[in-house]
């Protein structure tokens, strides 16, 4: 039996409530933090570690990185001059690394306010989202920063919830519909291969060791070594990058955490703009998709990776964060007695927040929008002209991407080579050349990784979030909306996203 959710129940669930928030200068920590004083000014502390040298840099990460942005205009105006004398009240910054126990805080600060005691939520939202990012520097902030999470999480005897935020991309590049469940310990998505986090861990540790121990590594050839490890791990396993590998061995960790406290994993598609409350249109961060938005802002794009017919599975922020609250109340105080398609005895509860499956969203949408916007609102160019809009064109595969590059540029690029050659590398032609093999090597790098993504022919199971939907009372226009159903894609992107990322990003 499912009980039910309402607007009060969840603005109500956080008066007087203690919750600790990881990640919280990032876009989607941003947006709860602001949500939950917005609508509950009762809230009792907020505690957010950030990695900061002490409690005053800390502060002035929070300060500034945090509160002090654009999104917190609404929360602004409402308190007016009390508007800071309720932030100190409210928000503890925390000077800390969450790569360390006890996310970094020394323990005389944690004893000093009590954290462990008063904790009633956990929320770990802190990650690592670089696709390419150094092995070892993924693997101590998605993977070990989750352990250290757990093990803080047994200290505090009043904790009732642990949210986690991990993305739907842990599926890799599964087609089909992929479901709402956990990991379980050692999978992996190739068949005939098993994981184990502990000799992963090493594998970096030694390959660390070994570069620092060579007197001709380059910081920079170490870089190289220590990501190009992270690429090739992954692969191995069947994932194509470290940010989704180490993703999902960070909820594998998550998954042995052996305690009666309720565990709720949010997997979200691509989180875009705001769509609503509290600034439709505000975002921090470039997305995939977005490179189709600033390609037709600058003209300077002329083809893309994309099957225009494929479905972009994306989430605005503020939808992400309306589910992360609701699941959270109802896991907390048990409004779900079943919420999961596949129920095992202490698994964490798993909610992909997106909308390929009730609502999808063709890379087409955006691309009309894209060009019907800067048709109706064409950029002025730095000579003062106007600039034409024209239309993209769209590779549809990594063959007609591979082929197209060849045609275009490595035919030519290879003849620059040759030129230089016979020329000796006079005319500044050996530069020209160097210069044109870096861009080049450069795009097929970034199509390497992202392609996946690009291409990606997988369904988002959403059974599980569509039972905490079906408890809300009322979700269409609800404070807390979350339902990709109440979207009209074109004029989301066309009024707000596309606006809003011209605002933010590129101004």
């Amino acid at each position: 039996m499912v009980d039910t959710l309402s607007e009060e129940k969840i603005i109500g669930y956080f008066k007087n409530k203690s919750i600790l928030i990881t990640g919280s200068t990032g876009f989607l920590g941003k947006i709860l933090v602001e949500k939950i004083l917005r609508v509950q000014p009762d809230v009792k502390k907020i505690y957010l570690p950030v990695r900061a040298v002490d409690a005053a840099a800390a502060k002035d990460r929070v300060e500034t990185e945090v509160v002090g942005k654009e999104l917190f205009g609404l929360l602004r105006e409402k308190h007016g001059d009390w508007f800071q004398s309720f932030i100190c009240e409210k928000i503890v910054p925390l000077a800390g690394d969450v790569m360390r126990e006890d996310f970094g805080v020394d323990s005389e600060t944690l004893r000093e306010l009590r954290v462990t005691q008063e904790l009633d939520v956990i929320v770990n939202g802190a990650a690592t989202t670089n696709f390419y990012e150094r092995y070892d520097v993924a693997l101590d902030v998605n993977v070990m920063g989750v352990k250290h999470m757990c093990n803080f999480a047994k200290k505090c005897p009043n904790l009732k919830v642990l949210l986690h935020v991990s993305t739907a991309y842990v599926a890799g590049e599964k087609q089909g519909l992929v479901q709402e469940r956990p990991f379980k310990n050692g999978e992996t998505l190739l068949e005939g291969t098993h994981l184990d986090i502990d000799t992963e861990l090493k594998l970096a540790k030694d390959l660390k060791k070994q570069l620092e121990a060579d007197a001709d590594s380059s910081p920079k050839s170490q870089r190289k070594a220590m990501k190009d490890l992270g690429i090739t791990r992954a692969r191995h396993f069947g994932w194509p990058n470290t940010y989704v590998f180490t993703k999902s061995m960070g909820e594998m960790v998550l998954g042995q955490l052996k305690c009666d406290l309720p565990v709720v994993i949010v997997r979200p598609s691509i989180i875009t703009s705001v769509q609503n409350d509290p600034l439709p249109g505000w975002i921090e961060g470039t997305r995939t998709i977005d490179t189709i938005v600033i390609g037709y802002a600058k003209q300077n794009l002329t083809y893309f990776l994309a099957d225009l017919n494929l479905t972009m599975d994306v989430m605005p922020g503020d939808m992400v964060v309306n589910a992360m609250m609701a699941a959270i109340v109802a896991h907390s105080s048990s409004l779900l007695e079943k919420t999961q398609s596949h129920p095992e005895p202490h698994a964490p509860a798993v909610y992909h927040v997106s909308s390929s499956r009730r609502n999808p969203a063709p890379y087409n949408v955006l691309h009309e929008a894209g060009f019907r916007y800067f048709t109706e609102h064409p950029r002025v160019g730095p000579d003062g002209r106007t600039v034409r809009t024209h239309k993209m064109t769209f590779l549809s595969s990594m063959a007609s991407f591979h082929l197209f590059m060849m045609l275009r540029y490595r035919l030519l690029l290879e003849l620059l080579h040759l030129l230089s050659v016979l020329c000796c590398g006079l005319f500044g032609l050996d530069t020209l050349y160097h210069d044109q093999a870096r861009k080049y090597r450069f795009v097929m790098h970034l199509v390497d990784l992202y392609g996946p993504f690009a291409l990606f022919k997988g369904c988002f199971d959403d059974v599980n979030l569509n039972k905490l939907r079906l408890a809300m009372t009322s979700n269409h226009g609800s404070l807390f909306n979350f339902d990709p159903k109440t979207i009209d894609w074109d004029d989301y992107f066309y009024s707000v996203h596309i606006p809003g990322v011209l605002k933010h990003m590129l101004n």
